[in-house]
């Protein structure tokens, strides 16, 4: 495996992580984002997308639906160690957030599948 291979993924668990983070948190009002909001995000979607990564490279997966999962799920269970919900029940934020990261993680990884088939079937 390529270091492409291998670092690519990583940075979009933690790009999706992230941002789902930061989406959850301001309840999709991206007019009031501030830097503790960014810290906070980040945080959770370094840890997120680094535990998800590992698990996936120990699974040896790449079925779509089996990574979104795992990044969902990674991803709600560490934004509740990380910070207090902002609304709803103490694990409300969590499990939207982790919906959302495997919501975000799935359409994504569909978009570039298509794009990269039809790159392919371009060249030949």
């Amino acid at each position: 495996m390529s270091k492409t291979n291998t670092v690519a993924p990583l940075i979009e668990n933690i790009g999706e992580a992230t941002a789902a983070c930061l989406i959850t948190m301001v309840q999709g009002n991206l007019l009031i984002l501030g830097l503790s909001h960014w810290v906070i995000a980040s945080q959770t979607g370094v840890a997120a997308g680094v535990l998800a990564s590992v698990l996936l490279m120990l699974a040896k997966t790449t079925n779509r639906v089996a990574i979104s999962l795992i990044l969902g799920i990674v991803t709600g269970i560490v934004d509740y160690f990380i910070h207090e919900g902002m609304f709803g029940p103490q694990a409300a934020e969590a499990v939207v957030t982790g919906l959302g990261a495997a919501v975000l993680s799935y359409c994504i990884g569909t978009i570039a599948s298509v794009y990269k088939f039809k790159k392919q079937k371009l060249m030949i």
